[in-house]
C-alpha cells in the first residue's frame, strides 16, 4: 500500500462520498468540504437506477435539433432556455461535434464496464453491512413503451446490450402484466433489463455520511470552497469562508459546481448542469417495479416509503427554480402510462430538483488534471451519477494510491479535446 496522504474531496454528493469511502479504506486522512447541509441536490432527489443498460450516452445523433424543438417550450422533456452565454454556446458545439454514431458506438462499452463495475462496488457494500441494510433490489429495470416507434428504438439499444452481454428480455402486455400484476399499464410492452438495480438514494447518503463520520473521514457542511491557490505545478491550499486547508491531494467532485472551481485554476471543463425534477408520492401506487416511461421520457422508482416519478433535462444554466409546468408533465406522464394513478397536488407541491452534470460526449471527467500534479477531476456523469458514484471513488481511490486501476479511465481524461 502506499503512504497514506491527506486529501481534500471538494463535494459530499454520491461522487465525493463513494471517494471518501474509498480513500478511507486504504488508510488516507480525508476532508469532505460541501457548501450545502448535504440533504438535497441531485445525489437526493435522482432515480435510484444502477444502470449498466444505460449504454447510449446522452449525446447522441439528433439530440441537438430535438433541443432545437423544444427550445420554446419550457415543459417539454428535454429543455434548452435560449441564452447567449459563452461556456454554453462552446459547450452545444462540443456536444453536437460529439452526437455521432460512431462516438456513440465507441463509448458502449465503456459505459457498459464503469456500470458493471460499480453495480459490483454497491453489492460489496452492501454485503460488507458497514451502512447497515440499506435497500438494494435486484428487479431490473423496464423500459416501457406505447408506441411501435419507441419499441423500434429500444430494440436497437436491448440488441446492442444484448451483444454487450447484458440480460434482456421483451416483454408483450402479457408478460408485462405478469412482472407487475397489480398495475394496469397503458402500454404495448417492454424491455426488461434484468442486469440493472434500484436503490434508496437519500437512505443510502444519509447512511454512507454517518459511516464516514465514524470512522474518522472529517466531512464539513455549508462550507463553501471559496479560493484555490497553487504554487508551481502543485495546489498549495483550498479556502472556504471559514478555513484554509492543505492536503497532499486534492479531489473536485462538485457536480455541476466544478468547472467553476475548476476555472480559478485555468482549468478548462466543458460542463452544463442539466435539471432534473422529482416527485414523492407516499400513499400506496402499487407499483414494485422501476420503469422508464418511453414516451414521457420519464423514471418510476419504487423505493422503501414511497414511490418516485423523476425525469427531465433542462438546460437553464445553475439554478434551483422549480418550473411547474415541467413537475406537472411528469404527473401527467405518469398518469398517461398507469391506469387509474392519481399523483396527489401535495405531492407536486413538494417536488424536488437537482442539477446533473453534462460533459459534452455523455462520458464522466475521471482523471488527473494535466497541469497539476495534485488535482483529481471527478464529474461529468450526467444521468448515471448516481450509478457510477462507487466506480468512480475507487478508481480515483486507486490513482491516488498508486495502485493498478480497475479499468483503463484514459476515455475519461478531464481535458479531452472534444
Amino acid at each position: 500500500m502506499s503512504a497514506s496522504k491527506n486529501v481534500i474531496v471538494v463535494g459530499g454528493g454520491i461522487i465525493g462520498l463513494s471517494t471518501a469511502y474509498f480513500l478511507q479504506k486504504e488508510g488516507h486522512q480525508v476532508t469532505v468540504l460541501d457548501k450545502s447541509g448535504m440533504n438535497g441536490g441531485a445525489s437526493y432527489v435522482n432515480a435510484g437506477y444502477i444502470t449498466p443498460s444505460h449504454i447510449i450516452s446522452l449525446a447522441s445523433p439528433g439530440m441537438i435539433s430535438k433541443g432545437i424543438k423544444y427550445m420554446f417550450d419550457s415543459s417539454s422533456p428535454f429543455y434548452m432556455k435560449p441564452r447567449l452565454n459563452m461556456d454554453f454556446l462552446k459547450w452545444s458545439w462540443y456536444f453536437n461535434k460529439s452526437s455521432t454514431k460512431s462516438k456513440v458506438e465507441k463509448a458502449m462499452p465503456v459505459i457498459r464496464d464503469i456500470n458493471l463495475l460499480s453495480r459490483e462496488l454497491y453489492e460489496t457494500i452492501k454485503i460488507s453491512g458497514e451502512l447497515g441494510d440499506f435497500h438494494l433490489e435486484k428487479k431490473g429495470l423496464l423500459m416501457v413503451y406505447q408506441t411501435e416507434k419507441e419499441r423500434d428504438h429500444e430494440q436497437f439499444v436491448a440488441q446492442k446490450a444484448a451483444e454487450l452481454d447484458l440480460e434482456v428480455a421483451h416483454l408483450d402486455k402479457e408478460g408485462l402484466k405478469k412482472i407487475e400484476p397489480n398495475i394496469e399499464f397503458n402500454a404495448m410492452g417492454a424491455f426488461h433489463y434484468e442486469c440493472d438495480r434500484h436503490t434508496t438514494p437519500t437512505q443510502f447518503m444519509d447512511r454512507m455520511a454517518k459511516y464516514l463520520s465514524e470512522v474518522g473521514v472529517t466531512i464539513h457542511k455549508n462550507e463553501e470552497v471559496v479560493d484555490v491557490e497553487s504554487k508551481g505545478n502543485k495546489i498549495s491550499s483550498v479556502k472556504t469562508h471559514n478555513n484554509i486547508y492543505k492536503a497532499d491531494e486534492v479531489v473536485f467532485a462538485a457536480g455541476s459546481w466544478t468547472s467553476q472551481l475548476s476555472k480559478k485554476l485555468k482549468v478548462n471543463l466543458p460542463l452544463q448542469a442539466g435539471k432534473g425534477y422529482r416527485i414523492n408520492v407516499e400513499s400506496p401506487t402499487n407499483i414494485s417495479m422501476p420503469a422508464i416511461l418511453m414516451e414521457a421520457k420519464m423514471a418510476v422508482t419504487p423505493m422503501q416509503g414511497f414511490t418516485r416519478f423523476a425525469g427531465t433535462m433542462e438546460f437553464s444554466g445553475i439554478n434551483h427554480t422549480i418550473r411547474k409546468e415541467r413537475v406537472a408533465a411528469i404527473a401527467a406522464g405518469a398518469e398517461r402510462f398507469y391506469k387509474g394513478l392519481k399523483i396527489p397536488e401535495e405531492a407536486m407541491a413538494n417536488a424536488q430538483c437537482g442539477l446533473r452534470p453534462v460533459t459534452p460526449d455523455g462520458l464522466p471527467y475521471v482523471g488527473r488534471a494535466q497541469q497539476y500534479q495534485n488535482l483529481i477531476i471527478a464529474t461529468g456523469h450526467a444521468m448515471m451519477g448516481w450509478s457510477l458514484g462507487p466506480a468512480t471513488g475507487k478508481l480515483i481511490t486507486e490513482l491516488i494510491s498508486d495502485q493498478k486501476l480497475s479499468m483503463d479511465i484514459e476515455p475519461f481524461m478531464p481535458e479531452r479535446k472534444f
